[in-house]
């Protein structure tokens, strides 16, 4: 070695747990400590992922993951899921939810998700009662979540489900930080809700509908590195939303490219266009309908 250079100092081991309280992730493990045995609800996002992650390394033998398989659920999500589970040695149940089997589900009303979370916690309330003789339920909303309108909070409140983030006062930022801090290869994982969630509401749930959506989206990245993409469809038509500096990637040629596959999936889709507006969380969801 140089003897002008110097090799970085360690980090002080006092430090470590004052970097973990900053985090909130010590009083996450002590919350977490008192829920025995727990089934957790993993969609494949980096919310239930990391929460997952921290309980199985907590205490494997009181830990059940449960991921649900559905159309609307992306196919890289699950792949996800069962990669991590099997890196990290997790008691994965991959469980049907049956939401495709609801119509009140299937006509996507404005509280579309709290027809899917009661048939997903109903579910999981069965896969509990036979592996572990009760356990509690958790999901991995957190914080952020109590700030926009999400009625599958009201279907969770309705089967027990506790939210250890929120009881723990974290909220997105701070998830991504404490993913970091652990050195987890999912730290930057962009948000990518439910697939149903592309469809505006009134716009029925099909699987082919959705089929389209991951398939137009899947095309979109490949072909440009966009990260943050959208599919949305509008009955017959589909509408592509990206961040306002992506835009000029879509062209039309691209547009042409996607409307020739998705129609190969479903042939209702009538025009595939560029959205007016660049991307925006949430516009498929509509709190009135005309």
């Amino acid at each position: 070695m140089n003897p002008t250079q110097q090799s970085p100092m360690p980090k002080s081991p006092t430090l470590i747990p004052l970097l973990d309280e900053q985090l909130r992730l010590q009083p996450l493990r002590e919350l977490l400590a008192t829920i025995s045995p727990r089934v957790i609800a993993c969609s494949g996002g980096i919310d239930s992922l990391l929460l997952a992650t921290i309980a199985h390394r907590q205490n494997p033998a009181t830990t059940v993951v449960a991921h649900a398989l559905s159309p609307a659920v992306p196919t890289e999500a699950t792949a996800r899921v069962k990669e991590w589970a099997l890196r990290e040695g997790w008691n994965l149940q991959l469980v049907s939810s049956g939401e495709f089997q609801s119509e009140d589900y299937l006509s996507n009303p404005v509280n579309r998700c709290y027809h899917c979370k009661s048939h997903l916690y109903s579910s999981l309330e069965q896969l509990a009662a036979n592996n572990t003789g009760g356990a509690t339920l958790l999901s991995g909303a957190n914080l952020d979540d109590l700030g926009e309108y999400r009625p599958g909070l009201i279907a969770a409140a309705e089967n027990a489900v506790r939210h250890p983030y929120i009881e723990a006062s974290i909220g997105k930022q701070m998830i991504r930080a404490i993913a970091r801090h652990l050195h987890l290869p999912f730290a930057e994982l962009p948000a990518s809700p439910c697939l149903a969630s592309r469809l505006y509401t009134g716009t029925r749930v099909t699987a082919e509908r959705l089929k389209a959506i991951e398939l137009g989206e899947t095309l979109i990245r490949q072909s440009t590195g966009i990260e943050v993409v959208r599919c949305r469809i509008r009955e017959n038509q589909m509408f592509i939303e990206t961040g306002a500096a992506d835009r000029e990637r879509i062209s039309s040629e691209l547009l042409a490219t996607i409307c020739a596959a998705v129609r190969l999936v479903e042939p209702a889709i009538a025009t595939v266009e560029l959205d007016a507006e660049p991307y925006r969380s949430g516009r498929a969801f509509l709190v009135s309908q005309s």
